[in-house]
C-alpha cells in the first residue's frame, strides 16, 4: 500500500504576508491544492493523508470538500517543527502492514509531476527508501562561519561537483524504516533533522537509499519570486 503524505505544517514566513505559503494562490489554485491534486491523480497512490498546522485545519477542510479528492483519507494536525509533521504522519498508521509504503512530500513543491511520483513508486518495489533529487549544475561550497571575525564566512570544501545533487520531494519509505529510524532519533539529544533521507541515513545506516531522478520544475517554494512558473 502506497500512502502520500503531503506536509503542510510549516508557516512559510520567509515568502511574506500574514498567508502560509501552501495556502497562496498559484495560477487560480492554491499550492496545497496542486501538490494534493498531483498524489490523487497518481497511479499507483492508494491513499493520500495532508498533515497541517491546527490553526489552518478548518480552511483545509473547506479546500477538501470543494475539491472532492478521491485519495484524501486523513487530516492531520503537524507539529512545531518539520520532524514533528512526519512524527504525527507516522503515528497515525503505525498499525499499519509492515509492507506499508509512505510518500513524504513537501506540500510546497506544487509542481511535482505525475512522472515523478510514478518513478518513486516503481522504485518502492524493490526498495525500502527512496530518495528524490537532480544532479547538481552549480559548484557547492561548503562554508563555515568564523567566529573570530563578526559576520564572516569562509570556505572549507569543495566537494566534487559531479557527486552532488539536488534533493527533492517525494521521499519514500517502508513504515518500519521511517518508524524505527525516528525512533532512534529521538534518543539523540543532538538530533537535528533537514529531511527524511537525512534521518534515516544518519539513524539506519546499513539501509542503502535508492535514487530516482526528479525534475528542475519540481522546485519548492520559499521566497516570493518562487512563486513564478
Amino acid at each position: 500500500m502506497n500512502i502520500a503524505v503531503v506536509l503542510a505544517g510549516g508557516t512559510g514566513s520567509r515568502v511574506g504576508g500574514p498567508v502560509p505559503k501552501q495556502f497562496l494562490m498559484l495560477d487560480g489554485r492554491t499550492v496545497i491544492e496542486r501538490s494534493i491534486d498531483a498524489f490523487d491523480q497518481a497511479e499507483g497512490i492508494d491513499e493520500v493523508a495532508v498533515v497541517v498546522h491546527p490553526d489552518w485545519m478548518e480552511h483545509l477542510r473547506q479546500l477538501e470538500g470543494r475539491n472532492h479528492w478521491h485519495r484524501v483519507k486523513r487530516l492531520i494536525e503537524g507539529g512545531t517543527e518539520r520532524y514533528m509533521s512526519t512524527l504525527n504522519a507516522i503515528s497515525s498508521y503505525i498499525d499499519y502492514p509492515d509492507d506499508t509504503n509512505l510518500l513524504l512530500h513537501d506540500a510546497a513543491r506544487p509542481f511535482v509531476s505525475l512522472a515523478v511520483i510514478a518513478r518513486v513508486v516503481e522504485a518502492l518495489k524493490g526498495h525500502e527508501a527512496v530518495g528524490v533529487g537532480i544532479p547538481s549544475t552549480d559548484t557547492v561550497w561548503e562554508v563555515r562561519q568564523d567566529f573570530d571575525r563578526e559576520l564572516s564566512k569562509f570556505i572549507v570544501r569543495i566537494p566534487e561537483r559531479s557527486t552532488m545533487w539536488r534533493a527533492q520531494t517525494p521521499q519514500a519509505f517502508r513504515l518500519p524504516l521511517i518508524r524505527d529510524a525516528y525512533q532512534c532519533a529521538l534518543q539523540d539529544p543532538h538530533f537535528c533533522a533537514t529531511d527524511d533521507c537525512g534521518v534515516v541515513r544518519r539513524y539506519m545506516p546499513g539501509c542503502k537509499i535508492h535514487l530516482v531522478e526528479g525534475e528542475e520544475c519540481n522546485r519548492k517554494i520559499t521566497f516570493a519570486e518562487d512563486m513564478m512558473k
